[in-house]
């Protein structure tokens, strides 16, 4: 009996769970705390991506600094050899063709966002009801923004040209020949940008606000109409404040890329004639590699960085305000 009572013990010594590592690494690893596991999980990602923007940032603001360029030899971390303590950024806010360019950028964008938003709109309230073919038009109105922006650029030359196909549609209509410059006379030419800009993102404009009128709740719609309310009060009542925050959105993002509009304009008109369509890019984009100002570039780079920034703080802030006031909601 007592050599049974023995080994019973000895067994169930024997099966007990032996202290095991894993709780160390586990504590060691945040995984008892979940906010320490997730902020450790993230790490790896954050650092890349810390990485990927800072470096090049650090890079532009040591070469803004200095006037160096490939053309003096040396590499570009031997350009504190020609430090000349922030002088390009004194030539660019003199020179009058970066405030042109400057200009004529806002100009374009000021009208397109504008137009792009108020067509992405109008298509939008379309798409809300069901009709024949809805997918089939659905799938074409996204069609241009799948293409690559320097394919447009050439489709919109080959369109505008004198001889193109644009010509040749108004010919057919007023019965006469048409032979309107579009591409070599300026306003005509800032005005073709325009058209192929538009033409390609007003797709993203149309599916930003269809996927906001499509998330309004319905029951305020449809108690809306119960009670009379015409198309117009529900518009203004109900749609654009709830719809507000995901307008502000896609203003703002279609801001920032249009304002970096190139190649469009690089492939239909090279920024002229006479500069007439030069845009900012295409203004950095010259002096960096036609005159190999790489300094000077990319003091009129950081420039812009600053502006956009500032602006898009501004932009943002009717993001801001509803988070604040929830945060001080009483639980």
């Amino acid at each position: 009996m007592e050599r049974s009572v023995t080994s019973s013990a000895t067994i169930s010594a024997n099966a007990a769970p032996r202290p095991r590592t894993t709780g160390r690494w586990a504590a060691w690893l945040g995984m008892q705390d979940p906010k320490r596991f997730s902020n450790l999980l993230v790490f790896p990602a954050q650092y890349l991506l810390l990485a990927i923007v800072v470096f090049p940032l650090l890079m532009e603001v040591y070469i803004s600094l200095t006037a160096w360029s490939p053309t003096r030899g040396g590499n570009w971390w031997e350009a504190y050899q020609y430090w000349d303590w922030g002088q390009n950024y004194g030539e660019v806010l003199r020179d009058s063709a970066f405030w042109s360019a400057l200009w004529r950028t806002v100009v374009i964008v000021g009208i397109a966002v504008p137009l792009e938003f108020l067509l992405g709109f109008c298509l939008a309230f379309l798409f809300l009801d069901e009709f024949p073919g809805k997918r089939i038009f659905h799938t074409i109105m996204l069609t241009p923004m799948m293409i690559v922006p320097a394919v447009v650029g050439y489709m919109f030359y080959m369109l505008f040209q004198s001889s193109g196909p644009i010509n040749g549609l108004l010919s057919i209509l007023t019965g006469q020949s048409v032979t309107i410059p579009w591409l070599t006379t300026g306003p005509l030419a800032m005005a073709s940008v325009i058209i192929a800009e538009v033409w390609q993102w007003t797709p993203l404009m149309f599916l930003i606000l269809l996927s906001g009128l499509v998330g309004l709740p319905e029951d305020e719609m449809k108690a809306a109409t119960i009670l009379g309310a015409s198309f117009w009060q529900k518009f203004r009542y109900i749609m654009l404040p709830k719809m507000k925050l995901i307008i502000v959105i896609a203003l703002v993002i279609r801001f920032m890329e249009a304002f970096k509009i190139f190649d469009s304009i690089f492939l239909m008109t090279g920024g002229g004639p006479a500069r007439a369509t030069e845009s900012i890019s295409i203004y950095m984009y010259k002096e960096a590699f036609q005159n190999i100002r790489w300094s000077f570039a990319a003091a009129a780079a950081i420039i812009i960085l600053v502006l956009m920034t500032i602006v898009a703080s501004y932009a943002l802030r009717p993001l801001q305000v509803p988070q604040s006031e929830e945060s001080h909601e009483p639980a």
